[in-house]
């Protein structure tokens, strides 16, 4: 009964998102109207939440979009995220301790490894699990120069649903919105299987600034608006933000990492970025910049692909945790 007195009186909604049904995963049609005009209320939550069907999900955020209740989901165990109507959901309050044996929190709170690099220089992930294949991820930071579309479409001629995961600036979206509705339609159309990871809007940045004082350590840097305000951005132009967040730079101490973990965010680092001679071995999570600013690491990337030296198979980010 839940489910039908909610979806009955939502159905007259469901065509302005796309969705095909009331209570399916809701998509955001595009709009000119400014995202803070569109995207309300928006606040971090963990919620534990149960469909009328039996599906289960954790909530993490939730809002308001075009006056509609939204809820961002993530299942606890293969990491997928999606938008859906919070009236189609139970929902109540639960911890990371009590969520403790999902693959979710796992990967928000890995253990230690005493052999990484310090979390200033490479902070989050930086080696994918299972051992094999590589993770292709491109960092989109506010930039000038246009997307290489010519890399996509390479990776999108390895086959159907190459998997990508690009970690995107709320600052690059604002400045390219041609490109990034480029990149929407290759996912959509199948080419590309994109996941989009949050890049910081402004991505803070000084020049010849030592890391220890730069990017996200630099002072009054506000962690939650640089967050926030890349996901709803995001969430107005169509997309679904994943649960994958790349510091800018790569660059964060313990304080940082775990803000960003509180906001039920994984730090993705990466073992492999081209540009500075960091040869992908099988595992890795491999580093290019798709935004015009670093043409050498994608060079590298297609080098290595000719020769066969990238690992195969590409693989999903959502594998790498």
């Amino acid at each position: 009964m839940f489910g039908l007195l909610f979806c009955a009186r939502l159905a007259g909604a469901a065509t302005a998102y796309g969705a095909e049904a009331p209570c399916a995963p809701v998509e955001i049609a595009t709009s000119p109207t400014p995202a803070a005009s569109r995207v309300k209320n928006y606040a971090p939550v963990l919620e534990s939440c149960a469909s009328e069907s039996g599906s289960t999900r954790l909530a993490i955020r939730r809002m308001s979009v075009d006056g509609t209740l939204l809820i961002l989901t993530v299942d606890p165990q293969s990491l997928q995220t999606s938008l859906e109507r919070a009236a189609c959901w139970r929902c109540e309050a639960t911890s990371d301790a009590a969520q403790a044996e999902t693959r979710y929190l796992q990967a928000l709170h890995p253990p230690q490894d005493p052999t990484r690099p310090p979390a200033l220089v490479n902070a989050g992930l930086i080696h994918g699990a299972g051992g094999g294949g590589a993770f292709v991820t491109g960092d989109l930071c506010p930039s000038r120069k246009s997307l290489d579309r010519a890399f996509f479409e390479k990776l999108a001629a390895l086959g159907k649903h190459t998997p990508v995961m690009l970690a995107v600036s709320g600052g690059w979206i604002a400045r390219h919105g041609a490109d990034f509705a480029w990149l929407r339609e290759k996912a959509r159309g199948g080419a590309l299987d994109i996941a989009w990871a949050n890049h910081s809007y402004s991505h803070p940045y000084v020049r010849r600034l030592p890391d220890g004082r730069n990017y996200f350590l630099r002072p009054g840097v506000d962690v939650d608006r640089e967050i926030f305000e890349t996901e709803k951005l995001m969430i107005a132009q169509g997309e679904t933000p994943s649960v994958f967040f790349r510091f800018p730079g790569l660059v964060a101490d313990a304080a940082l990492l775990e803000n960003v973990r509180s906001r039920h965010l994984i730090a993705l680092g990466a073992d492999s970025w081209l540009a500075l001679g960091l040869r992908p071995r099988p595992g890795s999570i491999v580093l290019v910049h798709p935004n015009g600013n670093e043409p050498i690491g994608i060079k590298l990337f297609l080098r290595l692909m000719q020769t066969g030296v990238m690992p195969l198979p590409l693989r999903p980010i959502n594998e790498a945790p």
